[in-house]
This record gives structure tokens, C-alpha cells and sequence, in this order.
């Protein structure tokens, strides 16, 4: 996953700084609705909250706000950085906390080192919090924090920095452990580091069934052993009669080897070293204690862990905080305790052992996992874990007593969770992993703008595409130096001398020398840089085109159609958007081509749409627009609409899809169900269908501007090889999306 400091000093710069706003969640944009929000029809809340505390749960965002708070001593593998240089940490903390478990996070960095000071101010914010989660303070304090903390306050508490590494390295032990053939509590455990992380996580260790005596921890003065006199009272629960004289004389015949120290502190010799079957956590980050490479190099028979993305089995805290927090949450617990933190373990330690589905394969490129060697824990973009860690927790909150409002019913609240955050929101990176299974050649004729240059390099990097950049030689070379990238990762193209205009300008004189071209003229449109590249494409050059960031839409799909055409067995091409608002996924259609399709043409763009939304591994649900329902006003415009659902129905009766229907009736399931329970939609359209250019274009415009929707595409359907268009706003990531989608298709038509 490269990046260079710049992209990241712009990704948290650019635009509205930082990562993270408040948004209202109810309208407040009349006298009335103000008067509403605050007074004086807010006291009537507060009147209730004064009689029944509880209350404040039912009418504020009190239980889903967490505080994500630090006093910045402990930040990352940066150390005592401060409050200001550890704010961007909160941040992506809290980032992490809304796209994993739709938990809304408030960053509270304090500037202190005395831990008094820190838990008097914890105390403070009770009222406002549903739960706190202490973050990057440094050992011992932090134990003594959040012990004061947990005993003191109503509200759950938790030290991901201790409890996060702790929960999910654990369930990674337990399966390990399994896997190797050998008993948890037999096993002889050795420990690279004694902070907050290494403490928490042997104790979850000995919870899970680790013997203490067979744990022998290393700080930077060695061996925790039972002569030393400089030990605080969380290294002292460790330590041991015998003495090691270093980590390499401990590590020798040892089941288990968890770092939490620093890079490059375990060599091959000390694995070669180590009992059969041999665990190793090297968890340090970004550089492990001893790399992925050299521990699988010296022993065939290991099974490894490192912090890592980009390697088998990584412990990642993602995994865990996002997930008990929201089961915490859900059932108003009190507190965080050992048994919610272990019910976290063993639910990760068994999703692992469950069959991955489909789309969480397709999700990591492709490659089949099973449980085993290389797969001792969940994926952490598996949004399965959402429904399997929260309910664990939340049960186990209940079990012990902890919990204020229990959870009745299992059924509704595991799909509610998957609601929160289903597959449909995953779309994005479901089209980027399966571009990652197979690269494509991407032309991009405006190469030389920036922006272009940008998402080319990060296509590159990320294995999602080879990038030919279409221009001036000398223009493009000098702003890919100017970025600071390394030039060998893009083909430059100048249409002007390249050698083979001639051969392209020969080719679309016979594709367009009975639609009025001349010799002249086409060698004068190969000059062109988007002819070039639909020329590029049409005779096998490149695989797909990105077009369109500089230029009006006609300019990049007119050579388009020229040069390439259109699919076999279609006679239209339509674009498509998708608009993901709330949590939820639509896809508009057609939005950018056909000013007023017939009947046919409409049942045609349906069809390309469905076959589309397939590639996103979404299940289509079609719904055909009109201004009127199941025949409740008949106009031409209405009946066409009528004609074109009929006509799907013939051609693909595997297709759901209903209609002529109102926008509401389509996206409001139960209005659909209790007027008109005749119909062949159930449940919630996804893919509209607008009767013309007028409707799709202004719709999904509106839904662009006006709300806080994303909106990724045209997405080009019905050509013979994938064009797309994005626009003059779009950034580098949606170019970066854009291209995604082109190599998925490229792969689906080769």
C-alpha cells in the first residue's frame, strides 16, 4: 500500500480539514424546526431527562458517542509526540469507529501527564459519553488511569492499546495453538516487551488458559525474573525463579513467540531454535521483530503473525475496539470487563473457523482461505465480524449482570447490525480487490494533468492497473519527477510522433470510411489524444480507457463510438451512477446518454444495468420510473415505461424487476408491500430505472449537491471494450474507483 508523505499530508489537508464533522441528524432549517431543536421545544426533553436520568439515552446521541481520549504520551511507534501532534491519530480512531460499527467518536486530547489530572477530567465527561476508549497513553500511567476510571464511572472504559492487541492476539493463539497440535495450557510462551500492550495481552492469555509460570516476558533490561528489584507491580505478576541471561537463551525450545517490542530483535537462529510446530506473533510495527520472510524461510513448519496488511494472519486492533464498544453500546453496559473481552476472543477465534463466503474471498482478490496456517483469524475488512463480535459481547455483558438494557431478541439484532454495515456499502473495495486479481493496460488521455498522474501512479502501486499516459513526453516526465515518482511504472504515449498513428489512422479509415471520414481526416484525429486512445483500445493496445476530466462528455464518447462501438446484441449505450446515501446502495440509470429511450431502449438500459450491478456482487432489484403506479395515471410517457417491463420479463425472466412505479413507492418497501402487495419487487428497489435523460440526469444531480450522498460514475454500459468518463470534479480517488471498475470489466469481456 504505497504512499509517499505528500499524498499524505494532502489526504488530511485537502478540502474540510482533518477527517471527521458533525452532522445534524434531524432538519433545522425552518422557524418551526428551530424552534424544535432548541428553544423552546428542547425543554420539553430535558423536563423528562430531569425525572427519569435514563431518558438522556432515549433523546440525545448520548448512547452511540464514545470519546476516543489521549494525552498523546504514547503515540504509535512515535512516542511522547503531545496532544496537538496525536490529534490526527484520534481522528483516524474515530474514522475507524464510524466505518467499521457506525459508532459516532468525539476526539478529547488532553494536554497533561499527570494521570490524576487525566482521570479527574474523564470523570467530568460522563454526562455526554455513552463510553470512553483511552488511547496512546503511556505505561504505567495508563494502568492506574483506567483502573481509577473502570471503578468510578457507569460507562464502559477501555485501553484499546492494552485490551485491542490483547483480544485479538489471543483468538489468533487459541487457533494456533489448535492448529499446532498442542494444549494452551502446556505451552511455554515467550515475550518480547512489557508496556501496556505485552501485560494486558499475557493476561488475557492466562484467562484463555495459559499457565503463568510458562510465560517469560522481556523488557529492555531483560528477563522479568524474581531477583530484580526495579519491577513495577504490573511487570511483577510476571516474573520468574528461573533467569534468562537473554531473549535468544529463552526462546530456545519455546512453543510461542509475542512481540510487542521492536523491529529486527529475533533472528532465524532463534526460531530454528524453538519447539516444533512454533507460534510467532512478531507484532511490532511497521517493522516486526523478526520479518515475514525470514521466519517462514527458517521454519517450513511456523505459524506467523505480524501487524502487517500485506502479510498471512495479521493483528490488526480493527478487529476488535469498533465491535465491543458497539456490542457494549447496544445493551448500555456499565463497564468493559474480563468476561465481554473474552466472549470477543472466542467469538474471533471462531468466525475463523467458519467457511469464508464468497464475497469476503472476491473482497481479498480472489484467493481461497480456510482455516489453517495462514488463516488463524478473521480478515479485517470481514463484515462478518460486525455480527459476530458485537452480539458476543453484548451477551456476556448480560450474563454478568453489567448490562441496562438487555437485547430480546438475537434474530433482528444481528440483522440490524448488518444494516449498519452490510456488503452493499463495500462496493468500492469488492471492484478494487477483483482489479487486483487481474491488472489491466489503462490509457488516460489527459495525461498530463496532475490529478490524472496521481490516480495513475496509485493504480500502479495498488496492482489494480498498468497506466499508458496519453501526451506531451516532455510535459508528463517532468511532472511525474516534479510528484517525485519513479518513472518506470507509467508507458508514455505522444499522440503527435508516435509511431504508430499511421497504423490507427488506417484502422479507423476502415472502420469510418463509409460515415464520411477521409484518410486525411483520420490521421488528423489520431493527433487527438481521445481518438488515440479508443484507437489504442480497439485494436488490443490497452485493455480499457479513464476519460473525460478535462473535456465535455460528448468529446470522450463520440471517438469512443466511433473507434469501438457497441456490444453485440445491443443497440444503446447507457451510463450509470451509483449513489450511496444512509448506508445504502442505489444505481441510476440511464443518467447520461439517452435523452428519451423507447420502450425498447429502456428494457435494453435495464438489462446492461442488472448485468452491471452483478459485477459489484449486488443482487439487482429493478424498478422501472414513472409519475405513475401499476397503470394509476396512462400517458404515453407512463405506458413506455409499462411496455419496457414487459419486454424485461420476456427476455430475462430471472431479472426482479417491476414497474411503471413512483420514486417513493420503488425505495419505500412497505408502501410497495401494503398498496400494492401484487407486485414481483419485494423489499427495497436498488437499481432505478428513469424514463428519460430529463428524470435520471436532474435526480442524481440533486442527490450530488444536496445531500451528503456519495456518487461514484457515468459508468459506461454497452460498449464493446470498457470507456468510462469521469468528471471535472471528481479526485483522485474516484479516478482511482473509475479504474477499478474499467479493469473489472476488462476482465469480464476478454
Amino acid at each position: 500500500m504505497a504512499f509517499n508523505r505528500e499524498e499524505a499530508l494532502k489526504y488530511h489537508s485537502e478540502g474540510r480539514k482533518g477527517k471527521i464533522e458533525v452532522v445534524p441528524t434531524k432538519p433545522c432549517y425552518t422557524a418551526r424546526e428551530l424552534s424544535l431543536a432548541y428553544t423552546p421545544g428542547v425543554a420539553e426533553p430535558c423536563r423528562d431527562i430531569e425525572k427519569n436520568d435514563d431518558d438522556v439515552y432515549k433523546y440525545t446521541a448520548k448512547g452511540n458517542l464514545v470519546a476516543v481520549v489521549s494525552n498523546g504520551t504514547a503515540v504509535l511507534g512515535l512516542g511522547d509526540i503531545g496532544p496537538h501532534a496525536g490529534k490526527p491519530v484520534m481522528e483516524g480512531k474515530g474514522v475507524l469507529f464510524k466505518r467499521f460499527a457506525d459508532i459516532d467518536v468525539f476526539d478529547i486530547e488532553l494536554k497533561t501527564h499527570d494521570a490524576k489530572e487525566v482521570i479527574r477530567a474523564v470523570q467530568l465527561l460522563e454526562p455526554t459519553f455513552g463510553g470512553i476508549n483511552l488511547e496512546d497513553i503511556k505505561a504505567p500511567e495508563c494502568f492506574e488511569i483506567e483502573e481509577e476510571l473502570i471503578k468510578t464511572m457507569n460507562i464502559p472504559v477501555f485501553h484499546d492499546d492494552q485490551h485491542g492487541t490483547a483480544i485479538i492476539s489471543c483468538a489468533a493463539l487459541i487457533n494456533a495453538v489448535e492448529i499446532a497440535g498442542k494444549k494452551l495450557g502446556q505451552v511455554k510462551i515467550v515475550v518480547s516487551g512489557a508496556g501496556a500492550a505485552a501485560i494486558s495481552c499475557c493476561k488475557l492469555y492466562v484467562a484463555a488458559g495459559a499457565k503463568v509460570e510458562n510465560i517469560s516476558m522481556f523488557d529492555t533490561k531483560g528477563h522479568i525474573n524474581k531477583k530484580r528489584t526495579d519491577l513495577n507491580k504490573y511487570k511483577a505478576l510476571f516474573a520468574q525463579d528461573v533467569e534468562y541471561k537473554d531473549l535468544a537463551d529463552g526462546m530456545k525450545g519455546a512453543d510461542v513467540f509475542v512481540g510487542l517490542s521492536k523491529g529486527n530483535v529475533v533472528s532465524k537462529e532463534m526460531v530454528k531454535s524453538m519447539a516444533k510446530h512454533p507460534v510467532v506473533f512478531a507484532m511490532a510495527n511497521p517493522d516486526p521483530e523478526i520479518s515475514y520472510e525470514d521466519g517462514v524461510d527458517a521454519r517450513k513448519d511456523i505459524i506467523m503473525a505480524t501487524g502487517r496488511s500485506d502479510y498471512p494472519n495479521q493483528v490488526n486492533n480493527v478487529l476488535g475496539f469498533p465491535f465491543i464498544f458497539r456490542g457494549a453500546l447496544d445493551v448500555r453496559a456499565k463497564k468493559i470487563n474480563e468476561e465481554m473481552k473474552m466472549a470477543a476472543t472466542r467469538a474471533l477465534a471462531q468466525l475463523a473457523r467458519e467457511k469464508v463466503p464468497e464475497a469476503v474471498i472476491n473482497a481479498y482478490g480472489g484467493k481461497e482461505f480456510s482455516f489453517g496456517q495462514e488463516y488463524i483469524i478473521p480478515k479485517p475488512f470481514d463484515p462478518r465480524v460486525l455480527w459476530y463480535v458485537a452480539p458476543a459481547v453484548a451477551k456476556a455483558a448480560m450474563d454478568t449482570g453489567v448490562a441496562k438494557q438487555p437485547i430480546e431478541n438475537w434474530t433482528a439484532y444481528k440483522e440490524q447490525l448488518q444494516e449498519r454495515l452490510g456488503f452493499s456499502t463495500e462496493i468500492v473495495r469488492v471492484m478494487v480487490h477483483k482489479a487486483q486479481k487481474s491488472p489491466k493496460k489503462v490509457v488516460y488521455p489527459e495525461g498530463e494533468e496532475e490529478k490524472i498522474i496521481r490516480a495513475a501512479n496509485t493504480a500502479y502501486d495498488e496492482n489494480i492497473a498498468s497506466p499508458i499516459l496519453l501526451g506531451n513526453e516532455k510535459v508528463i516526465s517532468t511532472r511525474i519527477q516534479d510528484l517525485g515518482y519513479d518513472p518506470s511504472k507509467f508507458e508514455i504515449v505522444d499522440p503527435e510522433n508516435s509511431h504508430k498513428a499511421g497504423l490507427y489512422a488506417d484502422e479507423f479509415y476502415k472502420l469510418r470510411q463509409r460515415k464520411g471520414i477521409t484518410p486525411r481526416e483520420a490521421k488528423l484525429l489520431m493527433r487527438q489524444p481521445n481518438y488515440f486512445g479508443s484507437m489504442m483500445l480497439q485494436v488490443g493496445d490497452a485493455d480499457a480507457l479513464i476519460g473525460g476530466l478535462t473535456y465535455h462528455y460528448p468529446q470522450t464518447i463520440k471517438p469512443a463510438l466511433q473507434c469501438i462501438g457497441v456490444k453485440e446484441g445491443l443497440k444503446v449505450v447507457s451510463g450509470m451512477y451509483v449513489v450511496i446515501i444512509k448506508r445504502k446502495v442505489f444505481f441510476f440509470a440511464d443518467a447520461t446518454v439517452n435523452v428519451d429511450p423507447t420502450s425498447e431502449q429502456l428494457a435494453e438500459i435495464a438489462i446492461s444495468t442488472a448485468d452491471a450491478v452483478k459485477k459489484f456482487d449486488i443482487v439487482p432489484k429493478i424498478a422501472m420510473l414513472s409519475f405513475s403506479n401499476f397503470g394509476s395515471a396512462e400517458y404515453p410517457q407512463s405506458i413506455k415505461v409499462a411496455n419496457a417491463v414487459k419486454i424485461v420479463k420476456e427476455k430475462r425472466p430471472d431479472l426482479m424487476i417491476d414497474g411503471e412505479m413512483q420514486a417513493d413507492t420503488a425505495v419505500v418497501p412497505e408502501r410497495l408491500e401494503h398498496e400494492f402487495p401484487f407486485s414481483t419487487l419485494k423489499g427495497n428497489a436498488n437499481v432505478l430505472i428513469f424514463p428519460n435523460l430529463d428524470a435520471g440526469n436532474i435526480a442524481y444531480k440533486l442527490f450530488q449537491r444536496l445531500t451528503d450522498a456519495t456518487v461514484i460514475g457515468p459508468i459506461l454500459m454497452g460498449m464493446k471494450k470498457p470507456v468510462h468518463v469521469i468528471q471535472r470534479g471528481d479526485t483522485v480517488s474516484d479516478i482511482v474507483n473509475m479504474t477499478a471498475v474499467a479493469v473489472v470489466e476488462a476482465e469480464s469481456i476478454k
